[in-house]
């Protein structure tokens, strides 16, 4: 895990046609869905994610780390982890992939099944959440 200096961290959860963005609060307790950024390329979309960061006064990034349910990885899984080094190799803030099972499931529990739209900044939230809890309690450990 990342380093005890507490902040507002950002969550990235990285597709290939929406890009979902949520934040924390400074006491890392609420993660907030942000917006949802069209996917445009990498070239596109790290500029656009960092500037959100800088923006938002974030102390890191969380990208969402596609695993199947099983735990095995994939080529999404693999995606996914080449665009957080890239996105590392651009920013001195600590990017750390974070298991995003079932967020989007749980992001449209959440929202109920008449919502309509994309569920990408709400699984972005979920995703932080997650981070957040884990984070939380290896700080106690």
């Amino acid at each position: 895990m990342v380093a005890e200096r507490r902040g507002r961290w950002l969550a990235v959860d990285f597709g290939e046609r929406r890009i979902g963005i949520a934040v924390s609060d400074e006491l890392e307790l609420l993660a907030t869905p942000l917006q949802v950024l069209p996917a445009r390329g990498q070239r596109h979309d790290i500029p656009a994610i960092l500037a959100l960061a800088e923006q938002e006064g974030v102390i890191g990034i969380v990208v969402g780390w596609p695993l199947r349910d099983d735990g095995a990885r994939t080529e999404v899984t693999e995606r996914a982890e080449r665009f957080a080094r890239r996105l590392a190799a651009q920013t001195t803030l600590p990017v750390v992939l974070h298991d995003e099972r079932f967020t989007t499931w749980e992001a449209q529990q959440r929202r109920g099944r008449r919502a309509r739209g994309p569920d990408d900044a709400a699984a972005a939230a979920v995703l932080l959440e997650s981070f957040l809890a884990t984070r939380r309690r290896e700080s106690r450990a």
